[in-house]
């Protein structure tokens, strides 16, 4: 059954299975989420600190990708359709993006941890509690303190459930 995806700005809705969820799980080191896109949805910039995921599209098309690390920064993408697989290795930033503006796509993630995180990049760096100083993300994106203002003022959609 389709999960809701309309009720956040990204279009897409991760139900995310782990040991929170099915206690069972403790120690097991594996965990699974179900991600439901909208036409045009994503699963945003984020990383799971404790877990390589795996990730099989189910339905529809997927623009997938993730950045290595420093010096090179080496963005690693592909479009996968029904039943194709790719692998997000664990802490890298990656994305999921549906291309499609007609149809809707399903894909399911199984990660190597029963607990493995997710920090949504958007979310931590502009919606942090309290906030990071102006002066500092300024300084390190290397824009204007009124840009970052703009960004901190928007509302960071969690697509997690």
């Amino acid at each position: 059954m389709p999960r809701d995806t309309k009720t956040n700005k990204v279009g897409s809705n991760v139900t995310l299975i782990n040991v929170m969820r099915i206690p069972g799980l403790n120690t097991l080191g594996i965990s699974l989420a179900r991600i439901d896109y909208t036409p045009l949805g994503e699963n945003p910039p984020h990383t799971h600190p404790r877990a390589t995921e795996i990730l099989t599209v189910l339905d529809g098309t997927l623009y997938v990708g993730f950045v290595t690390s420093n010096p090179n920064y080496t963005l690693l993408s592909k479009v996968l359709n029904k039943g194709d697989v790719f692998v997000f290795p664990k802490g890298l930033i990656h994305f999921q993006f549906n291309p499609n503006p007609y149809k809707p796509a399903v894909a399911i993630a199984a990660l190597s941890s029963q607990n493995p995180g997710a920090i949504t990049i958007a979310n931590a760096v502009f919606g942090s509690k309290p906030m990071i100083s102006d002066d500092v993300l300024a300084k390190g994106f290397q824009v204007e303190n009124k840009t970052v203002d703009w960004l901190q003022a928007q509302f960071w959609a969690d697509n997690h459930n």
